[in-house]
C-alpha cells in the first residue's frame, strides 16, 4: 500500500459532499421537491452585466488567459484597499491586499504564515468545518472555544485557553455556522487579547455584505498598527455570485504579504484572471444591486427566525447572514436526524456533529440551516415539513 499522510488521513471528509451522498437512491416527488439548505453558496449566476464583462474580457483581453501577479491584479487590489478604507475608517493601500482563490485559500494562506505543526489555534465552536480541516491537515491543534449567549465567543474565555503554543485566534463574523453577528466590542476585546499575547487575530468576514447592521462592523483598521495583529479574510463569491470563479481576499500588513506570496505562488501561482475581472466589475457597478441582495437575505433571515420560533420544541440559537443554528427537540442525534429528514421530509441540512468536537454533548442536539438560497415561500414550506416530521 502506498504511504498516506496521517494528518490528512485523520481529517474528516468534506461535510457538504458527505451530505450530498445521502441523496443517492432517494427520489423526491414533484409535489414535494427537495429543499436544500445544506450549503451557503449562491445558486443563481451573476447579473448579466457582470457575465458580459467576463465574456468580453475572455474575447478581447489576451492577458485574461495568462498568469497574473501572484498577489492579484493591481486594479482589484487598489479597489479593495479604497473600499475598505472608506468602509472601515482606516487607511489601506494595495500593498495590504492579496487576491486569493476563494476565501478558503485566504484562510489557508493566513494559517501558513502564523502556525506550523504542533502549534495551536483557538477557534470558536461551532466551527466552520473547512477551517478545522485545514488545521488538522497541517498538524496544527484546533483548540475549541465554546460560545456564550447569542453564540458570541468571549475573549475572557479565550484567554484561559492560551498556551505557549498558541499562535492565533480565529473569528468568523457574521458567523458560519451560527449566523451570529459579533458586536464590535467583542472584536475589539479579541484584538486586545491578541495584542497582549503577541498572537495573530484572523477575522473571516466572508458574509460582511449581508450583515444586518448599518456601518462598519468594527473599527480595528482605524488602529494605525493593525497590521501587527490583524489578518482579515473576505470572499467575492457570496456578494457577486462568483463561486465558480474562486475569488477571495486576504488583508494584512505588507510584511506578512511576503510570506503570503510564497504560499500562493506554490499552490496556485495566481488567481484566475476572469474571476478577478468580474470581481472588479462588480465592485464598480453593482453597489445598488448588492444592497438589494442584502435586503432580501435579511428578509429571509427574519422569516427564518419567525418560522423557527413558532415550531414547538425547536430553539433558535443564532440566525443571521446565510445561517440559522437551531436546537432540535428529538431524542436522536442530529447526525441520524439529518439523514432521516432527507428520506422522510425532503430536507437536506447539516447536523451539528459536523461543526463540533465528537465529545461535545451539544453537537447531537443542533443543526445548521443555510437558508439564504431559499425564498420566503420555501422557508414556510420548510417550517411545515419540520412541524409534521415525527422522529
Amino acid at each position: 500500500m502506498l504511504p498516506l499522510n496521517p494528518a490528512l488521513a485523520s481529517t474528516f471528509r468534506p461535510p457538504v459532499m458527505e451530505a450530498r451522498r445521502w441523496l443517492e437512491g432517494v427520489s423526491f416527488p414533484p409535489e414535494r421537491p427537495l429543499i436544500n439548505v445544506s450549503q451557503a453558496a449562491p445558486v443563481e449566476p451573476p447579473p448579466e452585466g457582470l457575465r458580459r464583462a467576463i465574456a468580453e474580457a475572455a474575447l478581447t483581453r489576451p492577458e485574461a488567459h495568462l498568469y497574473g501577479p501572484v498577489l492579484g491584479n493591481p486594479d482589484l487590489r487598489a479597489a479593495v484597499a479604497a473600499e475598505w478604507s472608506r468602509a472601515y475608517g482606516g487607511t489601506l493601500s494595495p500593498d495590504h491586499v492579496a487576491i486569493t482563490q476563494g476565501c478558503n485559500q485566504a484562510f489557508c494562506a493566513a494559517i501558513a504564515t502564523v502556525a506550523g505543526q504542533g502549534d495551536e489555534v483557538i477557534i470558536p465552536v461551532p466551527w466552520y468545518f473547512n477551517h478545522k480541516m485545514w488545521l488538522e491537515m497541517q498538524g496544527v491543534k484546533a483548540v475549541p472555544l465554546s460560545c456564550g449567549p447569542g453564540m458570541v465567543p468571549e475573549a475572557e474565555a479565550a484567554a484561559r485557553l492560551i498556551s505557549a503554543r498558541t499562535k492565533a485566534l480565529v473569528l468568523v463574523s457574521p458567523n458560519n455556522p451560527s449566523g451570529a453577528e459579533y458586536p464590535a466590542e467583542t472584536l475589539r476585546d479579541f484584538y486586545a487579547l491578541a495584542q497582549k499575547h503577541g498572537l495573530a487575530l484572523i477575522v473571516d468576514e466572508t458574509y460582511r455584505d449581508f450583515d444586518s447592521r448599518d456601518g462598519a462592523p468594527h473599527d480595528l483598521f482605524a488602529d494605525p498598527d493593525w497590521g501587527d495583529t490583524l489578518i482579515q479574510l473576505y470572499s467575492f463569491s457570496k456578494a457577486y455570485r462568483l463561486t465558480g470563479h474562486r475569488v477571495g481576499a486576504l488583508i494584512a500588513s505588507p510584511a506578512r504579504m511576503i510570506e503570503v506570496e510564497k504560499f500562493l505562488d506554490t499552490v496556485a501561482i495566481s488567481t484566475g484572471q476572469l474571476g478577478q475581472i468580474g470581481a472588479l466589475w462588480g465592485m464598480t457597478h453593482l453597489r445598488d444591486w448588492l444592497a438589494g441582495e442584502r435586503a432580501e437575505v435579511i428578509a429571509r433571515r427574519d422569516a427564518m427566525r419567525a418560522g423557527m420560533e413558532a415550531l414547538p420544541g425547536w430553539t433558535v440559537k443564532g440566525c443571521g447572514a446565510y445561517f440559522a443554528w437551531v436546537e432540535h427537540p428529538f431524542a436522536i442525534s442530529s447526525a441520524e436526524l439529518a439523514k432521516r429528514l432527507v428520506r422522510e421530509a425532503g430536507v437536506l441540512l447539516l447536523p451539528g456533529t459536523m461543526f463540533m468536537p465528537e465529545t461535545d454533548p451539544a453537537a447531537p442536539r443542533h443543526l445548521r440551516i443555510a437558508f439564504a438560497n431559499v425564498d420566503q415561500a420555501r422557508i414556510q414550506e420548510l417550517m411545515t415539513r419540520l412541524r409534521t416530521f415525527q422522529a
